[in-house]
């Protein structure tokens, strides 16, 4: 099975270009894991299906209907929302404070091709400001369009491209699995943050992981136990599914909820 590699790994490196605009805005103006567990499978699967196999069929493939989410790395936590039938997800991220005291939160709102943003900083005087409304984003006034959020699959966490680069996968018990994931190249490596799998070397090769399947037979949590690599302490990698089918559908902001993006957004996002 493959997976087309989810928001995510679009949408952090969009929040790392924000951040390095904002520390310059603030320079400039003088100041810058859920387990989510909620039961086990019941069965095992069968002896003609490998356990690879088996969990990679676990992972949302859009036909769930809306679930929600979140996931953790070494520099950001997500959590949000996914409507596959609307190709919509919602998604918000948050960024510690960095070593000028700023802390970023950014929220996304996907809905087929249509993009709107939430921003807002905080921990120095100076800041860029916007409302705190959905606004409207068009995506041709954006320098990098193809790097926008956009919709391309339910599995925003990417744990299919991840789960698919196992190179050991076992069941050790109803809906509990682990193994060994090699991160170094493909789409795996696309999951984390630019530069990362090569700093890791060889280490990279065997990042241990486990993962959760639901009663449903959907994934609930996927778990990797990230090494450290140069500066980077060792951290835990996490995506977490949930309400699979129960979570409230997406849909468009309006009225007092919404506007159009200022010129300011787009020079927060043009860098």
């Amino acid at each position: 099975m493959t997976q087309a590699m989810g928001g995510t790994g679009t949408i952090r490196r969009m929040v790392g270009a924000v951040t390095v605009a904002v520390a310059a805005t603030a320079l400039l103006g003088g100041c810058g894991p859920a387990d989510g567990a909620d039961g086990t499978a019941n069965a095992p699967a069968t002896p003609a299906t490998s356990p690879k196999d088996a969990l990679l069929a676990t992972v949302p493939q859009g036909t769930e209907g809306a679930f929600r989410f979140t996931g953790r790395d070494a520099s950001s936590t997500l959590s949000g929302r996914v409507d596959p039938a609307a190709k919509a997800f919602e998604m918000v991220t948050l960024m510690p404070a960095d070593s000028d005291g700023v802390t970023t939160k950014l929220s996304f709102l996907v809905i087929d091709d249509e993009l709107w943003l939430k921003a807002k900083f905080t921990g120095r005087p100076g800041l860029p400001k916007f409302p705190d409304k959905w606004m409207k984003l068009d995506r041709s006034r954006l320098k990098d369009a193809a790097s926008a959020p956009s919709y391309d699959g339910a599995d925003l966490g990417n744990a299919g491209p991840l789960i698919q680069a196992a190179t050991s996968v076992q069941e050790q018990a109803p809906g509990r699995y682990a193994g060994v994931i090699d991160v170094t190249e493909g789409e795996a490596a696309k999951a984390l943050e630019d530069g990362e799998a090569a700093a890791l070397g060889e280490a990279g090769r065997q990042v241990p992981f486990t993962a959760v399947v639901g009663p449903d037979r959907h994934l609930t949590s996927l778990t990797l136990k990230m090494p450290a690599a140069g500066k980077r302490k060792a951290y835990d990698y996490v995506v977490s599914y949930v309400d699979y089918g129960t979570a409230p559908k997406i849909t468009r902001p309006g009225g007092s909820t919404a506007t159009k993006a200022p010129a300011a957004a787009y020079d927060l996002l043009n860098g």
